[in-house]
């Protein structure tokens, strides 16, 4: 049976999807074998593509754009997220919260696993027309540290996963003021990408890796959280539930788990973010990041089904 080796830059309930496909058996159903291994530190996804010891990666789009136009070529192929999973929590409940109220204040946005909570955060505050610069972030911490800093007294608010989020606020530490399904639009979170030159060797495999997670995002669409507690149970025995299944429900009515299909528009608005932060050297071109060949051959025979 062929083997796909996916690295990806962690275990995180927002790639729900990719694991839910395993548990069904849709990759085997279509002959495949897939392999996932969640990297510490998350930036060895690079070096396990380089030595072959993963065929593909999975982690943010930021890492693709920054790499655009230098020796290292990556071809992004699919999404697991179309949107940002993320929210902003504040010390009080604010009911009525603005990025306005920020202004002034410190916020906290882990960065150990890499930089898009804080650049996202940075674009839709830009978005609302307050600058960034009026407000202090606290960088490059890991989200456990951070978690803890903010719950002694550190910090105002704090950026973390939705299932970080609803811990923080069922021990009421926090509250959330923000979260980004709701209110930030779509966005490609969280994507699959391989080196450039095996794209076409691995075509076959992303193909049906791709078919499957597609299919398994359209089977959470009618899935109840009930049916899913022992999945994410299994996967998270150390987390308590009721915060993961009430960050499951927010990404189950949101548009996280939309399509495997990446948006231009969506990647677009991400780029400028990512430029206005000097992440990158000039906002890349949709095409210059991903191959719609897979998404578009997935279409073509789910249509003809």
């Amino acid at each position: 049976m062929p083997t796909l080796n996916i690295s990806a830059t962690a275990h995180a309930l927002n790639y729900l999807p990719q694991y839910y496909a395993e548990h069904l058996g849709l990759f085997a159903d279509r002959g495949l074998q897939v392999n996932a291994t969640a990297c510490d530190p998350w930036t060895r996804v690079v070096d396990d593509l380089d030595s072959g010891g993963a065929d593909i990666a999975l982690g943010g789009l930021w890492v693709p754009a920054m790499y655009c136009g230098t020796p290292r070529e990556l071809t992004v192929f699919a999404q697991v997220n179309h949107q940002f999973p993320k929210a902003l929590v504040t010390r009080e409940e604010q009911p009525d919260f603005a990025w306005s109220d920020l202004v002034g204040c410190t916020v906290l946005a882990p960065g150990i696993g890499g930089s898009a909570p804080y650049a996202f955060t940075a674009g839709l505050i830009r978005e609302a027309g307050v600058d960034p610069a009026s407000i202090t972030f606290l960088r490059d911490l890991s989200t456990p540290m951070f978690v803890e800093l903010f719950e002694s007294g550190l910090g105002d608010a704090i950026v973390l996963d939705l299932t970080t989020a609803e811990m923080v606020q069922s021990r009421r530490t926090g509250f959330i003021a923000n979260d980004y399904t709701e209110s930030g639009g779509l966005g490609p979170n969280s994507v699959y990408y391989c080196r450039s030159d095996r794209f076409d060797e691995l075509t076959e495999r992303l193909l049906d890796f791709t078919a499957a997670l597609q299919e398994s995002m359209r089977l959470l669409k009618s899935v109840t959280l009930a049916e899913l507690t022992p999945l994410i149970s299994e996967h998270w025995p150390s987390t308590p539930l009721a915060p993961l299944e009430r960050a499951c429900a927010r990404m189950l009515r949101s548009h996280t788990w939309d399509t495997v299909r990446i948006d231009p528009e969506a990647t677009g608005r991400w780029m400028r973010i990512l430029y206005q932060e000097r992440m990158v050297q000039a906002p890349p071109r949709f095409s210059d990041l991903v191959d719609t060949a897979i998404v578009d051959k997935v279409d073509i025979v789910t249509a003809s089904a």
